[in-house]
């Protein structure tokens, strides 16, 4: 894997993917994550705890999140997570990918409701 191409590590899991949109906008934890993921899917993607935290590892293997310090006050077991530069890279290529095969769906009328007209942007 080359951190230089965040093509090398698509397509992200399902899980992956809610995970990264999930922090998006700020650190959280575990069980901030999961409540999150359930939101998101309404109830569709709702990871067993061993299921997130493999991936939450596996994550921060590949350099997408980092474990970031806890907030003052918050409980000291709990383990707070952010999305990296590279995390957010990848996000966006994954995104740009998905957007792609919407807009193709759209063009066959598979779902035409939702074609987007897609443009490429340089990362």
């Amino acid at each position: 894997m080359t951190r230089q191409d965040p093509a090398s590590l698509l397509p992200l899991t399902p899980l992956s993917l809610g995970v990264l949109l999930a922090l998006a906008e700020g650190p959280a934890h575990g069980y901030a994550l999961l409540k999150e993921l359930d939101r998101q899917i309404d109830g569709g993607l709702t990871p067993g705890t061993g299921t997130l935290y493999a991936a939450l590892q596996r994550m921060i293997d590949e350099g997408l999140l980092e474990e970031v310090k806890r907030p003052r006050g918050e409980d000291a077991r709990r383990r707070y997570y952010a999305v990296t530069p590279w995390g957010r890279r990848v996000a966006r290529a994954e995104l740009r990918r998905l957007a792609e095969l919407m807009d193709a769906a759209g063009a066959k009328r598979l779902v035409p409701e939702l074609r987007v007209a897609w443009r490429r942007r340089s990362t």
